[in-house]
């Protein structure tokens, strides 16, 4: 039994990604949550942090606050790992999209272009009936 868990505990060993100077970070903000995710040009995860990682619970988790604390937490890790400039990618609609962006300035990765990728959609699938009250 002892050696199933050695072999699992051996299956999760982080693989190291290679970390350049430059990267990029995507901001996803829900009105319940927001992720903060920084990777390398390729596309692989350097670090990542979210407002429920950094402790906040329930309706707190939406706050501008709880997004900073994220990102904050996030930058902080990559530039330990060696991370200087970024590209960011805001995508979403919670209110944690412009105060995450201040965290990681405050976190001392300097931003050379910000990009909202919100997905809208091109007049999309039919509406709902209107309600009738």
């Amino acid at each position: 039994m002892d050696e199933l868990k050695k072999i699992k505990k051996e299956e999760k060993k982080k693989k190291n990604v290679s970390v350049s100077s430059r990267g990029r970070i995507y901001i996803t903000s829900t009105f319940n949550n927001t992720l903060v995710t920084i990777t390398n040009d390729k596309g692989d995860t350097i670090a990542w942090s979210s407002a429920g990682a950094a402790g906040f619970k329930g309706t707190r988790k939406s706050t501008p606050y709880a997004a900073s604390s994220a990102g904050e937490a996030v930058s902080r890790k990559a530039a330990e790992k060696g991370l200087k400039t970024v590209d960011v990618y805001v995508k979403g609609p919670g209110s944690g999209r412009d105060s995450a962006l201040r965290a990681i300035k405050a976190g001392g990765l300097s931003i050379s272009s910000i990009s909202d990728i919100t997905p809208i959609p091109h007049n999309g699938p039919r509406a709902k009936k209107k309600r009738r009250i």
